[in-house]
């Protein structure tokens, strides 16, 4: 099975990466979304499947026991998770995939496959991004304080990563996580069997 590209996108909540995430997706059809398992509830017309697998905590814990989880992390109280299976699945298909996880499910991938490109979306600043969170009017008071927090942390991890993209203009933020994942599709590991064969075939 030829493996793909795996494209980790990191960041703290209310930088952008998700909408950095679906801009890549739209111009690059051979990229995919790993759809991770999730123990939160369900929100809005989020549909099974498609923004995430919902399942309880007892089927989350059943799938972490088996092994069925590349990397799985606790999130403001919920788990989240990703299979191997969609991860074999998209590599089955000859397709990449982009995730749109937290620091610790970037370890952990990066420690499972090392060649794996991670990137932290990082805002232009602090005030940039409490700005962004207040917008969304989607959050409480103590719940902002709580994510300005996390941020903070969050971009203090930035030895794990690759690559780091400031999301300061997003136009110029999606071309720059586009050159990225260009070049990994040239990275040499994924490159060698294609190398061997047509050295092989000439020697």
């Amino acid at each position: 099975m030829a493996k793909g590209v795996l494209l980790i996108v990191c960041g703290p909540s209310g930088v952008g990466k998700t909408s950095l995430c679906d801009a890549l997706l739209e111009s690059h059809p051979r990229l995919t979304m790993s759809v991770s398992y999730t123990t939160r509830e369900r929100r809005g017309d989020e549909i099974d499947g498609v923004a995430y697998h919902f399942v309880d905590d007892a089927e989350f814990a059943r799938m972490r026991e088996a092994k069925k989880f590349a990397e799985w992390a606790e999130v403001h109280g919920n788990c989240y998770g990703t299979s191997t299976e969609v991860i074999e699945g998209a590599w089955h298909e000859g397709n990449d995939l982009i995730f749109d996880i937290d620091y610790q499910g970037a370890r952990q991938l990066k420690e499972r496959y090392p060649n794996a490109t991670a990137v932290l979306v990082a805002p232009p600043d602090f005030e940039t991004l409490e700005q962004r969170l207040r917008s969304r009017a989607t959050d409480s008071e103590d719940d902002i304080e709580i994510r300005l927090a996390a941020a903070r942390y969050e971009l203090s991890q930035y030895p794990l990563f690759d690559f780091v993209v400031e999301n300061a203009d997003f136009d110029r933020a999606v071309e720059v996580l586009e050159s990225i994942y260009v070049a990994s599709r040239h990275t040499r590991h994924l490159k060698m069997e294609w190398l061997d064969t047509m050295l092989g075939g000439t020697s």
